[in-house]
């Protein structure tokens, strides 16, 4: 769990935007979605711009309340949130066959939880992708804490148009990520460019499972609340990712949606009917004392004013992402490992 407080929460809310404007940030990214009669075009226009206000917005709480790795996983009994993030990211390593040496990049790395843990694990050196400054600021000072910082970086760019060479990386991840994208395809395929023949990518998706019907509102209702409140442009189905990824020239080797077997229901941290001791600030309680923290903070002036809105969306998304998952309409965490081809004609 995240060593935040909550004076770290309030000041961090905003990220890089004046404190002054986050209001009009909230207004503005609220916009965007259809939850508030938003367009999907729009968003998809302006994801860059969607994206960078979500995570200068929220990235203190997520920290605040779920540590340094922004991502699920599926969960045995007798195992902690925390222990479970850990093993999902090391499922991730071994599944690329990850060797000590190599280079590697992260996707969308966020504050850089999962690439301190896999460059740990693995023994390699891992490049961080983001397009968020606050998050990479955030990243750069973590990885000095652990002594990670001649060996691992952070690098500012869009997935959709990467800095890097052809060829670059022995292996590449996304955990959660890619979802930001407005389309999978050029996303896939930036990947594909980077990635050296015969290498692999593995990733996490946030899809729609084959269950979902576009037709019924209340499932349309909780698809508007996850996009709403995890700044996503659209939720694409499992079929739709994996056919991306043919698209963009990547074999499948394999995928498996891994929210189906996991003992422990993935979505339980948000659960308000569960209760733990472990990661408390995930619970019902644990949320109204944020709630009533947060409110006092910015009626002091301390916590910028809109911050109570974010709090807001973010509370909104959990409940879509608990209702979505009830429903089996949606999951965190479809896995799929494609390989780029030896003889690369592209």
């Amino acid at each position: 769990m995240s060593k935040q407080g909550a004076f770290d929460l309030a000041f961090g809310v905003g990220g890089r935007i004046g404190k002054d404007d986050v209001l009009s940030a909230v207004d503005k990214y609220e916009k965007y979605h259809g939850y508030y009669g938003g367009e999907e075009d729009e968003r998809k226009d302006n994801y860059t711009d969607m994206v960078n206000k979500y995570y200068d917005l929220c990235t203190s709480f997520y920290e605040y309340g779920w540590g340094e790795s922004f991502h699920f996983a599926p969960r045995w009994k007798g195992e902690s949130l925390q222990e479970s993030i850990k093993r999902h990211e090391h499922f991730l390593a071994l599944q690329l066959g990850l060797k000590p040496g190599q280079k590697v990049l992260d996707v969308g790395c966020g504050i850089g939880g999962p690439l301190r843990e896999i460059a740990r694990f693995s023994s390699t050196s891992v490049t961080g992708l983001n397009n968020n400054e606050y998050q990479i600021s955030r990243g750069q000072v973590l990885n000095r804490k652990v002594g990670l910082d001649q060996t691992c970086n952070f690098v500012k760019g869009d997935f959709m148009k990467m800095p890097f060479p052809d060829n670059s990386f022995d292996a590449v991840y996304a955990i959660e990520a890619t979802c930001h994208a407005p389309d999978p395809v050029g996303c896939y395929r930036e990947i594909y460019r980077v990635l050296k023949p015969g290498q692999c990518f593995a990733v996490y998706e946030w899809c729609m499972t084959d269950a979902y019907n576009p037709n019924n509102e209340e499932q349309k209702r909780i698809k508007e609340e996850i996009e709403l409140g995890n700044g996503l442009p659209e939720i694409r189905s499992t079929q739709q990712c994996l056919e991306a990824a043919r698209k963009a020239g990547f074999e499948v080797v394999w995928d498996k949606d891994l929210a189906e077997d996991s003992p422990v229901s993935w979505y339980m941290p948000l659960d308000t009917s569960h209760f733990s001791f472990s990661s408390f600030r995930l619970t019902a309680v644990g949320r109204l004392f944020t709630r009533n923290l947060v409110s006092a903070l910015e009626y002091v002036g301390v916590a910028p004013k809109g911050s109570q809105r974010v709090q807001a969306f973010l509370e909104k998304a959990a409940e879509g992402l608990v209702g979505g998952a009830k429903k089996g309409i949606f999951t965190p965490m479809y896995f799929f490992l494609v390989r780029k081809p030896i003889s690369d004609s592209q």
